[in-house]
């Protein structure tokens, strides 16, 4: 009997998304980079036909981020999560709006879904941080990459070399991405979302009696944000419109973020996954103390 290939391991403790990917910045990407992967006709039609996103959205937004963040942060829990996902995908398929067979673990869908959120981190960056150094923007692929094994893709199926990345990532683009009803139906700003139903019940009843009053401003951020940290050539092929004022509005949104989660204390600035990881970390790494003198 063969040996056991040895399990993906998650990016290293230090590497650029150790830093990023549990910081609160980082949720304001997700919903730029979700649009992309739903752009893509057979990934918008198995979110059509088989995601809860309209009847269960927090707690399929609460399920997706905890998922994320075991990819980074999980250890061996890194690996079992990524079995446990393409276990849930292996029965999603059907016809996308091209009337075209789809199957969520064809590999050609299942990499655009994880590719998505390089271009998307590397377009925000310039807004929420500070512009990645060339080595870093190659590092951060390599991790990318590497994640990449742990979900179960196969390095055959995505681009090894940014280099490389570039015009694959233009080629879909090109030639598979539109403005699905899913797109459509994640930009509307007149969507009816029920109130948050977790936490305190205080804060629940609280939310549930000003809902009608922040649903609106949340829908109209939601938007703002989601276009505003989409990559501009992506924006294009879905005819969002982005104007000169709505750039400089996302500017002035990214000084103040710039200057305010640096300077957060660790439990506030990075969500419980990273801020656990992160702890042990510290705690497996840290010089035992000098044992006290024999009296």
């Amino acid at each position: 009997m063969s040996p056991r290939t040895p399990d993906p391991t998650p990016p290293p403790p230090g590497g650029v998304l150790w830093s990023e990917a549990g910081d609160l910045r980082m949720l304001l990407t997700l919903p730029a980079a979700l649009v992309m992967q739903v752009a893509h006709p057979a990934v918008g039609a198995g979110v059509d036909e088989h995601s809860v996103f309209r009847t269960d959205p927090w707690g399929r937004g609460e399920r997706s981020l905890r998922s994320v963040q075991l990819w980074v942060y999980g250890g061996e829990a890194a690996a079992e999560e990524g079995r446990r996902l393409r276990r849930m995908h292996r029965t999603i398929q059907g016809t996308d709006t091209r009337g075209r067979s789809y199957h969520a673990l064809t590999p050609a869908h299942y990499a655009w879904v994880h590719a998505t959120g390089f271009p998307v981190f590397h377009h925000a960056r310039k807004y929420i941080g500070r512009p990645y150094t060339e080595a870093q923007e190659r590092q951060l692929y390599a991790e990318w990459l590497q994640v990449g094994r742990i979900l179960g893709i196969h390095d055959r199926d995505m681009p090894q070399t940014i280099e490389d990345f570039w015009p694959y990532y233009y080629k879909v683009l090109a030639e598979e991405i539109e403005a699905t009803p899913v797109v459509k139906e994640l930009l509307a700003t007149d969507t009816v979302i029920s109130a948050p139903d977790r936490g305190p019940l205080p804060l629940r009843l609280l939310l549930r009696v000003l809902w009608p009053v922040l649903l609106p401003p949340i829908a109209r951020f939601r938007r703002f944000a989601t276009i505003g940290f989409m990559p501009p050539e992506a924006r294009e092929v879905l005819g969002l419109e982005w104007t000169e004022a709505q750039e400089r509005r996302l500017r002035r949104f990214g000084r103040v973020v710039r200057a305010v989660v640096p300077v957060l204390p660790e439990r506030l600035r990075y969500l419980p996954l990273a801020r656990e990881a992160r702890a042990r970390h510290r705690s497996l790494t840290r010089k035992p103390s000098a044992p006290a003198p024999s009296p």
